[in-house]
């Protein structure tokens, strides 16, 4: 069977002229080149005399020419890269919404903010458990109902299953009484603190706005909940409640933003003035000591094993 001539070590001579359109119009002039190249095969093919093998053989490379011109036409060519994108696009939202992050040290540096820019992401779950009066864990569920769960994706509930799985959160620019730790008696009103941010969030779904990664590998967040139609910040509602202070270390407190914490500074001052929680003792009675003051002096003390306590 004679060779094609397009099949020529060496190449027909190309009119000057053409060859510059094609330069102009690559995609449009490849797509008819294939098609003539199809076409020559096709003519050829059929042009040649043939045995029985020789039919078949024909006859799968016919098949094979027609396919090569079915993916060459161009709405082949645009329903392929409509796919492709799609699939890029989906992956791409997947990846940025759709992840769950297990555990704090695991949440990307893209969910944490500094106190003077404003907030663009944040953590949406539910708190499986309060370990303090000032602290819990959260389990992260993306997208929360939108991605189906509480239908088809469950949040775990037994021990076993959520260990690791957990992101601990630090409430932000609060303090509550601290429970005994450490060989270290328990701050009057810190059962009622534990017992109060244990209703109010245990089992509920909240988002968390972080501010950072705490020496203890905890999310200080600043942490709202709905209630009813509202959003309610839940360290501003301890605060109202006098179950807690403002944070006061000399390094580390953050608040979201001076307005935050102008707005929490004087909310403790409401509740000290109403005798709302530990400030009750005041009236009339010693000076509370506040969960900051509790920490120092058994810092002060030289106790080694309260030198570990969570702040």
């Amino acid at each position: 069977m004679p060779w094609p001539k397009f099949w020529s070590s060496s190449p027909p001579p190309t009119d000057t002229k053409e060859e510059e359109n094609s330069l102009d119009h690559p995609p449009s002039n490849l797509i008819s080149r294939i098609s003539s190249t199809a076409n020559t095969l096709r003519s050829t093919l059929s042009s040649t005399p043939q045995d029985t093998n020789g039919a078949a053989t024909t006859s799968a490379f016919s098949t094979d020419i027609d396919l090569l011109t079915s993916i060459s036409h161009p709405s082949t060519l645009l329903a392929t890269a409509l796919l492709t994108t799609t699939i890029f696009a989906l992956t791409a939202l997947s990846r940025r919404y759709l992840r769950r992050i297990p555990t704090a040290p695991a949440i990307p540096p893209a969910y944490i903010f500094p106190s003077t820019r404003q907030f663009t992401r944040s953590l949406f779950g539910r708190v499986t458990s309060v370990g303090d009066a000032d602290n819990f864990r959260l389990y992260h569920t993306p997208l929360g109902r939108l991605a189906l769960w509480g239908l088809f994706r469950r949040v775990p509930t037994d021990a076993k299953a959520l260990r690791g799985q957990t992101v601990h959160i630090r409430l932000a620019g609060i303090d509550a009484p601290e429970l005994s730790h450490f060989g270290r008696p328990a701050q009057p009103y810190s059962q009622d603190a534990m017992d109060w941010l244990t209703s109010y969030l245990r089992g509920r779904r909240v988002r968390c706005y972080v501010h950072k990664i705490d020496q203890y590998g905890r999310a200080v967040a600043t942490v709202y909940v709905r209630k009813g139609i509202l959003r309610r910040d839940v360290g501003l509602q301890m605060l109202k409640t006098g179950l807690a202070t403002v944070y006061e270390a000399k390094s580390g407190a953050v608040f979201g933003g001076e307005g935050v914490e102008k707005v929490y500074r004087s909310t403790e001052e409401q509740a000290k003035r109403k005798g709302k929680g530990m400030w009750a003792a005041e009236k009339g009675g010693p000076k509370v000591e506040t969960p900051r003051e509790y920490k120092n002096k058994y810092r002060e003390g030289g106790n080694a094993t309260t030198t570990q306590g969570k702040s």
